[in-house]
């Protein structure tokens, strides 16, 4: 899975579990960072949510889910 695949899934499920636009959330999810596997053992990607209080929470809850099912993604 690349980035990029990553990206679209968290806001593809989202909108399914939150309502919404992929506007919106797209915005509040923001980009997803790949880090160097040699230093990010366990999961080598991050995001730095914005958006609302809501929405910030909303993200995070889906962020824990997420990572247990995708820890490792390429750049791209």
């Amino acid at each position: 899975m690349t980035a990029s695949d990553l990206e679209h899934l968290l806001i593809t499920r989202l909108v399914r579990q939150n309502g919404g636009t992929t506007q919106t959330w797209r915005r509040a999810v923001g980009k997803v960072i790949v880090r160097d596997r040699k230093t990010h053992p366990h999961c080598n990607w991050d995001v730095r949510p914005g958006g609302t209080e809501a929405q910030r929470a909303a993200i995070e809850s889906l962020l824990d889910d997420v990572r247990l099912e995708c820890a490792f993604v390429e750049a791209g």
